[in-house]
């Protein structure tokens, strides 16, 4: 029994010993410029691989060092760079036929630089054909850069497929040319290909952080690679984006105001020319403004947008903002700067109809809307149909507003007219009631401009006239009140007043002036013209 179990011992043993002897035997740098010259081969670039060990129980290769040279049109330095590759083979054609067959590949820890000209190429559209020193110069890029879609490069896709490739923990940096900013960096960036093949479909998943702590996941298929431009090679995935900073992320440009963290979830197609999402979002902490107070519960979005890879445009088919059973409805165009970072140009309409009052709360909180004394909107509806143009620092909004029904909640202005109100000392309360407020507006850095202004306040009369708010929040207002009641005023007062002025009703009415601020409003009346123009209609000039 002992020297058969010697003899089992030693069957197994001499396998596994003449396995582990095979890196004695075999000398897996002779291999180097074979694999060298099939990834050049495969990339169109030239591809440098450090010294390599052979790995017989995992059945790969380990270099210390590998390094992927740009597109010559856009950078001399690498576009990859790697302290340690494993490239899969099959060992049995790596000892029999001292051949090697590429099975797959795992970088780790990778340094990638993505690069964008103005054109809309990037450095690796190129990826997957060779590059000729006649090409024509990139828009934007140096005068001895080329682009990489020029029509004398070669477009057929190579004959390469492996069964894995894995990249972890890779680096990311995003720049464009010409260089403007400071490049956008994603760290701890993770993909997996499966079956690849750059002639048909294959599965992929990416995962990365994002610039403030944020979080991309993506899931789907790609390919067949585009022999023409990489960039363009179809694509369907699921998209998830958790707190997205847009700010952090170097989207939007600080100095605009605006700010929020975002959840994204969706669902993307791309045929290689333009890109089909929809999908929903979730905005936390919204401000639309400077000094604007965060808006304290989450605002969704649901959307659906096609961008033009080539062209770098979008259009929005329908951007919503559910507000009860209504909502606001955003559709237009935009533009991302030409770097890829900073503030898109837009060309949107806004829209929405009967919206209520209540639930558009937190858009007015996170728009920095500040009432006087601190007084609040309640009740009604609002419809509005507005025009966004501009970049978000340089909005320019424009269009009619129209208030229905409404209480402003905290501040009743006929008490507050001096020259009016002081004529009774009888309070009317806290609250201001419009029957309706209909308005254009023009909202620009430059300040407000308000038109058309036409409101009936219950109790009061009629409001009409134009005005201006400054950057600096300083009202300007000239407004005629007709038709003011004992309600709104005050009995003696407005008695007074009605009588003076022709009558409830009558063509000139009472000149409003409102200056101060949004938060401390100054309303003055004219009541000393009044009393002029009254006087001379009924005692001569003289008099």
């Amino acid at each position: 029994m002992k020297r058969w179990a010697k003899i089992l011992i030693f069957i197994a043993i001499v396998p596994v010993a003449a396995v582990a002897a095979l890196p004695l035997f075999v000398n897996a740098n002779t291999f180097r410029p074979a694999i060298e010259k099939e990834l050049a081969s495969t990339l169109g670039r030239s591809v440098k691989v450090g010294d390599l060990s052979l790995s017989v129980f995992s059945g790969s290769m380990l270099s210390k060092d590998l390094s992927v040279a740009d597109d010559p049109n856009f950078s001399a330095t690498p576009f990859l760079t790697a302290k340690t590759l494993r490239i899969g083979v099959s060992l049995r054609a790596l000892v029999f036929s001292h051949e090697v067959e590429l099975r797959g590949f795992q970088i780790e820890s990778p340094q990638i630089n993505l690069i964008r000209a103005a054109n809309g190429t990037w450095n690796f559209s190129s990826i997957g054909r060779r590059i000729n020193a006649s090409d024509k110069p990139v828009s934007g890029a140096p005068a001895n850069a080329a682009s990489g879609s020029s029509r004398s490069a070669v477009p057929a896709v190579p004959p390469f497929s492996v069964t894995l490739i894995e990249v972890e923990n890779g680096r990311v940096a995003v720049t464009t040319l010409p260089a403007q900013d400071e490049p956008s960096v994603y760290e701890h960036v993770n993909v997996t290909a499966r079956d690849f093949s750059f002639a048909s479909q294959f599965p992929f998943e990416l995962s990365a952080n994002l610039p403030g702590d944020g979080a991309l996941s993506v899931k789907g298929k790609l390919g067949p690679i585009s022999g023409d431009d990489v960039a363009t090679t179809p694509a369907e995935a699921k998209i998830s984006l958790k707190h997205l900073d847009p700010v952090a992320a170097g989207f939007l440009n600080p100095d605009a105001g605006v700010s929020l963290v975002a959840d994204v979830e969706t669902h993307a197609v791309s045929d290689g020319k333009a890109l089909t999402a929809n999908g929903i979002s979730e905005l936390q902490n919204l401000k639309l403004r400077k000094g604007a107070t965060p808006a304290s519960k989450p605002i969704e979005i649901a959307y659906g947008l096609t961008h033009k890879l080539k062209e770098n445009s979008g259009q929005i088919e329908d951007a919503s903002i559910k507000l009860g059973d209504s909502a606001i409805h955003a559709s237009g165009t935009y533009q991302p700067a030409e770097s890829g970072i900073g503030d898109p140009l837009l060309n949107l309409k806004l829209s929405g109809e009967n919206l209520p009052i209540n639930e558009l709360q937190q858009l007015m909180t996170a728009a920095a809307v500040r009432l006087p004394n601190g007084s609040v909107l309640k009740g009604g509806t609002l419809s509005l149909n507005l025009a966004v143009h501009g970049q978000a620092k340089a909005l320019a909004i424009a269009g009619p507003m129209a208030f229905a029904n409404t209480r402003l909640v905290g501040f009743d202005v006929g008490s507050k007219i001096h020259g009016i109100a002081a004529l009774s000392g009888i309070k009317t309360g806290d609250t201001t009631e419009f029957e309706r407020l209909r308005l254009n507006v023009r909202m620009t850095n430059a300040g407000v401009v308000a038109e058309r202004i036409d409101a009936v306040i219950s109790g009061m009369g009629e409001l009409t006239g134009s005005g201006t708010v400054s950057p600096a929040d300083q009202l300007d207002f000239n407004l005629i009140l007709k038709g003011a009641s004992a309600k709104g005023i005050g009995k003696v007062g407005v008695g007074l007043l009605s009588t003076l002025n022709g009558g409830t009703g009558g063509k000139s009415g009472v000149p409003i002036r409102i200056t101060g601020t949004p938060d401390d409003p100054n309303i003055t009346a004219d009541v000393g013209g009044i009393f002029g123009r009254t006087t001379k209609s009924i005692f001569g000039k003289k008099n």
